[in-house]
């Protein structure tokens, strides 16, 4: 088969959303010979109703070939499979009956996407999904008709752990960060010493691992070494952290991300099958991402 991306078949008015593919022996399948691909945008941090999805699913068991893919690289939800005559009508049930809209492909924005974010994560340092919907929005003309030599994707984290590995796989990323200290528990810390709390909220206990060493299994493993013990006191250098995230991660009572929270800006990212991926590099290493967003659109 044929598979093309972008303006090869689409619906009125918009230059994406649509990858067309033709079967190139369409005598002897004429079930497909036609099989085009339609992204449908998705809410951010996918967060979907079951009545949606359901309503979704009848509508493409109608009117294509009832495959879906949840979610592509990108992050659009990606119904597989129909034919050139029912893609304004699906384009319409999108719109009009449950009120969504296409995604980005080929040579354009992308559908940005984001980690669920505050919705359900106590170290995002953004509001993810308030980021996700106002770049959407804001970019709708660069996301519905293709003007660029190469695609474009934006990709939101609410804090370092990196979740939709924006680092990796944006050309640009925005990932939650903060300017202050670690907040740090020393009780807390003093409980996963002594084996009342489990480390990595108990996500490793399937298998005895021995008792927690907090010297073995965080302060030996900072990138930075800036963490030590005084007595019995957890102490960290914070002007030589670099927001790992790997002590909050293995003593999530005991630390969190500091308040004083912001984003970090970085650019460049891909992920070629043939190279691997390659990092993006940064570019703002402290901006506030607050509505509506302005200073960060101007970089844009």
């Amino acid at each position: 088969t044929h598979w093309k991306h972008g303006g090869i078949v689409g619906v009125f008015g918009y230059g994406g959303g649509v990858i067309g593919r033709y079967s190139d022996a369409p005598e002897q399948f004429p079930a497909i010979a036609h099989f085009h691909t339609i992204r449908v945008n998705q809410p951010a941090s996918k967060f979907y109703s079951t009545a949606y999805l359901r309503k979704l699913c009848e509508m493409w068991d109608h009117r294509g070939s009832g495959m879906t893919n949840l979610h592509g690289s990108t992050g659009d939800m990606v119904l597989l499979g129909t034919t050139t005559d029912q893609l304004e009508p699906v384009f319409y049930d999108l719109t009009h009956q449950m009120g969504v809209d296409l995604g980005g492909s080929g040579s354009n924005l992308r559908t940005p996407s984001c980690c669920i974010g505050k919705a359900r994560c106590e170290w995002s340092c953004l509001d993810t999904q308030a980021i996700c919907y106002d770049l959407t929005q804001t970019y709708q003309d660069e996301l519905h008709r293709p003007a660029f030599p190469y695609k474009f994707k934006f990709k939101v984290s609410g804090c370092p752990n990196d979740c939709v590995a924006a680092i990796a796989r944006s050309c640009c990323s925005i990932i939650g960060t903060w300017k202050d200290d670690i907040r740090i528990d020393q009780a807390a810390v003093k409980a996963y010493i002594g084996g009342e709390l489990k480390p990595n909220a108990g996500a490793h206990s399937d298998k005895d691992w021995g008792p927690f060493d907090i010297q073995k299994e965080v302060i030996d493993l900072c990138p930075t070494q800036c963490m030590w013990m005084e007595g019995d006191e957890l102490k960290i250098d914070n002007r030589e952290c670099t927001r790992c995230m790997h002590c909050i991660n293995v003593m999530p009572e005991a630390l969190r991300p500091g308040t004083d929270t912001g984003a970090t800006i970085l650019v460049g990212a891909k992920a070629p099958i043939l190279d691997g991926a390659q990092m993006s590099t940064l570019a703002i290493p402290f901006i506030r991402m607050e509505p509506p967003y302005d200073e960060f659109k101007e970089f844009v």
